[in-house]
């Protein structure tokens, strides 16, 4: 989680423009636009519980100067100029249905229970396999998200051996392609061994401890046959 409203500080004072990129952050901790002083931000439906496909955009109006958008396309009187084509109904009312929806999550307190149980994730894991490292600031990171590097278990083949069980990820869908590996843990100084043996859970708004549970006992059996692989292989 980014610094925004400092970030905010210093683009007004030298006249820049704020767009923050919003969509893991809506609808999973509090994002108010005011109090973080940004211009845009970006939101999608399907982050937040939603349908895919649709999301928002918003734009102040307060700040002067006035900040105008300029259509790709031109044409879509229904959308003030700015963006042709039937508008999508059912997703612009999944999208209100979701933010309401996530924001009375947030004020019933929903971050704090999942990053309870992302913490159970964590120390079921860190007790049955040795060396795990977080990846990023465990702090300053969105409730249910855990990123850690399992040594001497590569990802892609912990994840093929898990079967479709457990739902996990040994990188982003927007990061590059080609094999070369997180930008982003690149970017934080990690070296190869971390970023191959990197995965990322997800825990979200249906999950229960017995899940949690459940995903460290499944894991841990899955690295530890990684691990006696590699040293059959070794050997």
């Amino acid at each position: 989680i980014h610094p925004v409203a400092e970030v905010s500080t210093v683009c007004r004072a030298r006249g820049v423009w704020l767009h923050p990129d919003a969509v893991q952050a809506a609808g999973h901790v509090p994002f108010d636009v005011e109090a973080l002083g940004v211009d845009l931000a970006s939101f999608s439906a399907h982050k937040m519980y939603g349908p895919k496909g649709v999301g928002a955009l918003y734009v102040r109006r307060s700040r002067a100067p006035r900040l105008r958008l300029q259509p790709q396309m031109e044409g879509g009187g229904q959308e003030r100029g700015l963006r042709p084509g039937t508008l999508n109904v059912p997703g612009i009312v999944g999208l209100g249905a979701a933010a309401r929806t996530s924001a009375a999550a947030l004020a019933e307190g929903e971050p704090a229970r999942i990053a309870a149980l992302r913490d159970r994730l964590l120390e079921g894991l860190r007790s049955r396999i040795d060396g795990i490292e977080v990846n990023g600031d465990l702090g300053a990171r969105l409730p249910g998200n855990l990123h850690v590097s399992i040594p001497r278990a590569e990802a892609e083949t912990l994840i093929l051996s898990l079967g479709g069980r457990i739902a996990i990820s040994s990188g982003a869908a927007c990061s590059e392609a080609g094999g070369k590996g997180s930008h982003v843990l690149r970017a934080l100084g990690l070296g190869d061994e971390r970023i191959y043996t990197a995965v990322r859970f997800g825990v979200g708004r249906g999950n229960t401890e017995a899940e949690i549970d459940s995903v460290v006992s499944a894991v841990s059996d899955a690295v530890a046959v990684s691990r006696s692989r590699s040293s059959a292989a070794a050997r």
